[in-house]
């Protein structure tokens, strides 16, 4: 599994009692982290293998999850269970992320430096083997390099009006939002740009 969606042991080992549940719902899990605090929370994002989840969709991976959770119980302490979606200026996880949102600018950080950096800002050219490929200014020139997915440690959509008008086209076309509220919608987009489904919780004693 790729560090980019389960980072540390505990992330990794979480994931994999997760995954074959968000599955078998029809979903994919594309980010996973437990987060420290006085109450832990694990946080998960899903989306449909073709995206467009919803708010009931993360109510209801959120209490498959807190069942098979409860059965397994790999965490000893309470935690707090969110389930949401993965937002307009999404998190890119998987290789074929990469590939979907060819044409989007996106951040992305190595775990090494590349050339005396590790941050990378830029638009996504697609992927060529397991080589992430992103177009950067270098010199004031416009180039295109490849990125070996393993070396990502972090990557995510930049928000652009380019992305949210993308992402307000996918809704209406996947019949989320009705065309008498498309164009309320657009409008409202530079004072709410917030995509996320509305997070599930869960909490455990």
């Amino acid at each position: 599994m790729s560090d980019l969606i389960a980072k540390t042991s505990i992330d990794q080992r979480l994931a994999q009692i997760v995954t074959p549940v968000i599955e078998g719902l029809g979903f994919e899990l594309v980010r996973l982290r437990l987060m420290a605090g006085n109450t832990r929370t694990l946080q998960i994002m899903a989306d449909r293998p073709n995206g467009g989840i919803e708010v009931q969709d993360c109510a209801d991976i959120s209490t498959a999850v807190s069942a098979v959770l409860d059965v397994e119980d790999p965490l000893e302490d309470a935690y707090t269970l969110e389930v949401s979606s993965p937002g307009i200026d999404r998190p890119l996880t998987r290789l074929k992320d990469f590939a979907a949102w060819e044409g989007y600018e996106a951040r992305i950080e190595t775990t090494e430096l590349i050339d005396g950096r590790r941050r990378f800002k830029g638009m996504l050219a697609g992927v060529e083997g397991d080589e992430v490929l992103i177009e950067i200014e270098d010199q004031g020139e416009a180039v295109t390099i490849g990125l070996q997915f393993d070396w990502l440690s972090d990557a995510k959509l930049v928000l652009t009006d380019e992305l949210i008008a993308e992402m307000l086209r996918a809704r209406k076309d996947s019949g989320a939002i009705d065309e008498a509220e498309f164009d309320e919608i657009e409008t409202e987009t530079e004072t709410d740009t917030d995509d996320d489904a509305a997070p599930a919780t869960h909490q455990k004693d």
